[in-house]
Formats: structure tokens, sequence, C-alpha cells
């Protein structure tokens, strides 16, 4: 299993280097399709990516990708360049799986340093890197206590404003398998009680979601937020999710408002090798 984040575009790049915390390390590999060594080192750098859990790796293909190559001054294939805080730490140019190992445990830290989750369920682990922050929607927030607080580690959370709903749109930057979730309530009487699930349901609005099915309906309890507790999820339903609706339709002590502190996804990239094969299969028929 491989946890690789493919970058399509200068701005999924700059993004991933300015969003993720200052002592997490960030490891970028520009390769080409026609490189022979990239594709010689490609499985070691795959191998790293589910060794090292607590550090992002990401891909960029130079010729699909051009302008990211260029705003890098990358100039061989392949080269691999290590982030720290948004400010380059390394870099490797060359297809030396040795040095590559060597450069990846120096400058990564432990989970706890680099503020990384320790989340882990029959292999799955917390995929929240994968999500498109800045392309979150949620309707019905309170305009001081928004949606992209779920996604963080401080003392912010998310509260609905004129009634206890709330309707969140979460995009993936790829494909991706969910396994479980894991929420992390403020206090217990706030925390979402039913919960509506919708992949791949783009534009939906609150009165869609009495008309549509939903992927599966989750009816939670209090045990669902005790600290070592999971929501599985049905995972054959949840095998290629690009985006995920999630609705939140009450709360557990009928409050007014429904509040959420914390909202971690446990599932797996879909690797980008059998999402190619889809598509040719697709075109094809």
């Amino acid at each position: 299993m491989s946890y690789l984040k493919t970058l399509n575009t200068l701005a999924e790049y700059q993004q991933l280097l300015s969003s993720t915390p200052a002592k997490k390390l960030v490891v970028v590999d520009f390769h080409a399709t026609w490189c022979q060594p990239c594709h010689a080192i490609a499985p070691k750098y795959q191998d790293l990516s589910s060794q090292h859990r607590h550090v992002t790796f990401a891909k960029v293909d130079v010729e699909a990708n051009k302008e990211t190559a260029q705003h890098a001054h990358v100039t061989a294939m392949p080269t691999f360049k290590f982030f720290k805080g948004g400010q380059q730490v390394a870099e490797l140019k060359g297809a030396d799986p040795r040095r590559l190992e060597e450069l990846v445990l120096q400058f990564a830290g432990t989970p706890e340093e680099s503020g990384s989750s320790l989340l882990n369920i029959q292999g799955h682990t917390d995929i929240n890197e994968f999500i498109t922050l800045n392309q979150i929607d949620c309707l019905n927030e309170k305009e001081n206590h928004r949606v992209r607080s779920i996604f963080t580690k401080d003392d912010s959370y998310l509260e609905s404003d004129v009634d206890e709903q709330l309707l969140i749109s979460i995009p993936f930057n790829q494909a991706v398998k969910l396994h479980s979730l894991k929420l992390v309530a403020k206090d217990i009487k706030h925390a979402p009680k039913t919960i509506k699930l919708y992949v791949n349901r783009l534009n939906l609005g609150f009165d869609e979601t009495e008309s549509i099915q939903a992927t599966q309906i989750l009816e939670l309890t209090e045990n669902d937020y005790e600290e070592n507790a999971f929501v599985p999820l049905r995972f054959v339903k949840f095998q290629i999710v690009t985006n995920l609706v999630v609705f939140v339709q009450d709360n557990l002590g009928d409050e007014d408002t429904t509040i959420i502190k914390e909202l971690a996804f446990i599932g797996s990239p879909v690797e980008t090798t059998k999402m190619d094969n889809l598509k040719k299969v697709a075109s094809s028929s």
C-alpha cells in the first residue's frame, strides 16, 4: 500500500507546502514517464510512504505538470525535494534508494513532533492529508466557527447556525477508500446523532437529502465518541471516493445547534495505476 499524493497543478503544490504543519516533513518526487531510473526507484518511494505515515510523500509528473517543475527549478529526473515549514531542507538528484531513505530518516522526526495522527485500523490510517482544504464547503455554519476547524488540532470547532443541521462537502485531491470515521465532540449534548453520507454527489442541498438515497446512514450514540472509538463504514460502498457529502441531521441532546470538534477519515488512497486502469476500461466500453 502506498500513500502518495499526486500534484497536478502548481496551485496544489503551493497549497501543500503552505498548509502542512511546520514540523512535518514533505517529500516531493519529480519524475517523468519516460525516465527509467524514475521507474526503478518508484517501489522504494512507495514503500517509504507506507513506512513513515507521519511524512507526506507527493509526486509531480514533470511532463503533465510543467509549471510546477519550472517553478521548483527541476532539471534532472528523478529529483526529490524535502521541505519543512514550506522551506526546502534537502534535495536528491538521481535514483539512489539508500540516500533517499537516509534523508527521510534524517528529517522525518517522530509522529508526535510532526503533529500527525496515530490512527491505524486494519492497515488503514488517517487520510485527512488527501482533503483539498481550500475547497471544503459547509452550509449553515456559524461565521466564527467554520468547517475547516474540524481538520485542525487546536481548540476551534464547527458549529451550526440557525438550527442543528450541517451539510458539509469534502473533496479529496485523489480517489480514496474510506474504512471508518473518527469524530471528536466538544460536548456530548451538541454532538451529531444522525449522519447521512453521500459518495461523489456534487452540489447537494438540504432539500436533496430528503429525496436522494444516502450511501450510508449513521445513527451515533455516546459510545461512538469515546477516546478509542471509531465509526465503521460499509467499506465496499466507499471504494472510489473523490467527494463526500456529510449531512448532520440532528444531535444527541436535541440542542438548537450541533458542534463538531474534529473529524478524521481512516482509509487509504486508491493507487494511481489502478485508477488509470479503470479509466482505460471506461473509455473502451
